[in-house]
């Protein structure tokens, strides 16, 4: 496993040189801005009901938002496609998203996002394709011609699936039909038969095994998708070049979560059950992904350049102007 390496990288200075900027109530005007720091203080943020989140909540456990001067709450999402209309008009401030579904929403010119933050790296066990207890699917191949869930059409679950596919001589396009369904819903659509299979990610991934007997047919993130960047946090090019204060507050506070859940795996299987179904025993053996500390526009064009492989980008895209920097601020 690779979150102690993770650990020995985090960015400790940058950490211990935070500076807590706390902002009075009494200062606050309509609408969550401080008269005094013409800072947005009310923040609604858009998170994946998944180990992918747990800096968020670690963040908000401790308090680490507070001290920043932020009041922030958090709305459970399936996939950012289904807010996009509370992004573009402000109600909804910043997003956790698979790289690939904001890639693929930047290309459409439906939304211009910036990365703000980086949240969730694969691991082996950890993401995965699932069938039930008795399945007669045994191989990769078995899956042609089958109903595989995703949370999304277009996003990381068909990214990852669809090299294995191809290796295995499956045609994606042609051979598979995906089917959209909540994360909430993984088990119970898996379990009734609404679909032979499901990509899902832990703790998922481990209650369906607990739960369902449900074994791993494919881990994808081996071979050509081993430790691929999995979600980041993100905001649209409008909201970041209009709340430079906030967005700062913001990267302090998940510095300090992203940190400690990099390098304290007790701190995120503690966290787990308090925004999952997960039971506390189940979160305490699941295969974690890994928290990284840096956002690198050289590991997110990584999530570009497979996708443009899939045809899930029709040309090459540049990454770099997507990650923003302070001075951009």
């Amino acid at each position: 496993m690779r979150f102690g390496a993770l650990g020995r990288t985090a960015l400790i200075g940058l950490v211990a040189s935070l500076v807590i900027t706390g902002c009075s109530s009494s200062g606050e005007e309509a609408g969550g801005t401080t008269a005094a720091s013409d800072m947005k203080t009310d923040l609604l943020i858009g998170q994946y009901p998944g180990a992918d989140s747990a800096p968020l909540f670690i963040a908000m456990e401790r308090g680490f938002f507070k001290e920043e001067g932020l009041n922030v709450k958090q709305e459970p999402i399936q996939a950012p496609q289904m807010v996009l209309g509370k992004l573009s008009n402000g109600s909804m401030d910043v997003i956790l998203g698979s790289y690939a579904t904001i890639l693929t929403i930047q290309a459409s010119g439906a939304e211009k996002f910036k990365y703000i933050a980086d949240s969730y790296q694969g691991a082996a066990g950890a993401f995965g394709v699932m069938v039930k207890k008795g399945s007669t699917i045994t191989d990769v191949a078995g899956l042609k011609g089958k109903k595989i869930g995703v949370n999304a059409k277009v996003g990381l679950g068909t990214l990852t699936m669809n090299p294995h596919l191809k290796i295995a001589g499956i045609d994606p396009a042609k051979d598979i039909q995906y089917v959209e369904i909540p994360t909430t819903n993984w088990l119970s659509s898996l379990d009734k038969g609404d679909v032979d299979a499901v990509w899902m990610t832990d703790p998922y991934v481990s209650q369906a095994k607990k739960e369902l007997g449900a074994t791993m047919l494919l881990d994808t993130m081996s071979g050509p998708t081993d430790g691929l960047p999995i979600t980041g946090w993100a905001a649209t090019e409008k909201w970041v070049s209009e709340n430079p204060k906030t967005l700062a507050a913001f990267q302090r506070a998940m510095a300090k979560a992203q940190n400690i859940a990099a390098t304290d795996r007790s701190a995120v299987t503690k966290v787990l059950p308090t925004f999952t179904k997960i039971p506390a025993e189940t979160a305490a053996t699941i295969n974690l992904g890994a928290y990284p500390t840096t956002l690198s526009a050289q590991r997110i064009q990584r999530v570009a350049d497979l996708m443009l492989d899939s045809g899930m980008l029709k040309q090459k895209m540049d990454v770099s102007p997507m990650i923003y920097s302070a001075s951009q601020g």
